[in-house]
């Protein structure tokens, strides 16, 4: 279909569905990353209280090298237990904001570290890696691209810092589209000062949107709407459109598919 990457979640339960059937999300990355050739594969986003710092920088090394240099590693905070039960399910206990962002912070470096150099120490106040060494390296250099996921100032901060791409969803599952582009114009405008306050080039950092619940499904109800869609966000600044696959509307496949093969096409051309 010719779709630039494709992305999978990463929780211990579906969170709308905790019972209900749900694959590990790194390793199904891994059998995503074996099976194609061309598409490249990542999460959306890695949850930081699943995995130790290491091991997912690890993790991603591993699937970089099976994937031959198409990994993009996508991190965030995670979701709040009021959202997510996955953390209460594994014995996790709920962090706070504050903390998810200093823990987000050390992981974020880490991580970077790690898939920088064949080792490295560091000694945070969550986490501490004590010359952890990684061989053989990844294949893309000088590391995966790092997908940040961010919506508060402090986790911003940190995107505006580490990220090559940043990524937002705009709104919680269910919110009105004005909201979704209020939203994101607003964190747009924050991620650019931060930008510019610590001297880095906004314009260096990928702008990344997830397009999901009822914004999702009128996208693929027909080409006008998908376009209009892609038109919305794209005045944003946003040059990254991440959609659900329309699984909560299966009668939109064969739009998907169509949209997919001519629609997209087309607008590459802009």
């Amino acid at each position: 279909m010719g779709f630039d990457s494709t992305w999978v979640a990463d929780h211990f339960v579906n969170y709308s569905s905790p019972a209900g059937p749900w694959f590990d999300g790194w390793t199904t990355l891994a059998a995503l990353a074996s099976s194609t050739s061309r598409i490249r594969v990542g999460t959306l986003v890695t949850s930081i209280p699943l995995r130790n710092p290491a091991v997912l920088a690890r993790q991603a090394m591993t699937v970089d090298n099976i994937s031959n240099g198409r990994l993009e590693l996508g991190i965030g905070a995670g979701a709040p237990g009021q959202i997510d039960p996955s953390c209460k399910m594994i014995g996790v206990g709920e962090w706070t904001p504050k903390e998810r962002t200093e823990r987000l912070r050390e992981q974020v470096k880490i991580i970077d570290m790690l898939l920088r150099n064949k080792s490295a120490s560091f000694k945070g106040k969550y986490y501490d890696v004590d010359g952890a060494t990684m061989a053989p390296g990844p294949v893309q250099k000088p590391r995966p691209p790092l997908t940040i996921a961010a919506h508060a100032k402090g986790s911003l901060r940190i995107a505006a810092e580490y990220a090559d791409t940043w990524n937002s969803y705009g709104a919680d599952f269910g919110a009105p589209v004005d909201v979704v582009v209020e939203n994101t114009r607003r964190r747009c405008a924050l991620l650019d000062r931060f930008c510019e306050e610590i001297g880095r080039d906004p314009g260096s950092i990928g702008r990344s949107l997830l397009v999901f619940g009822a914004d999702a499904t009128t996208a693929f109800a027909s080409e006008k709407n998908f376009i209009e869609t892609v038109d919305r966000y794209a005045a944003l600044g946003i040059n990254e459109l991440i959609f659900f696959y329309p699984f909560f509307a299966p009668a939109q496949i064969p739009s998907f598919s169509r949209i997919a093969k001519e629609t997209i096409p087309e607008l590459r051309k802009r």
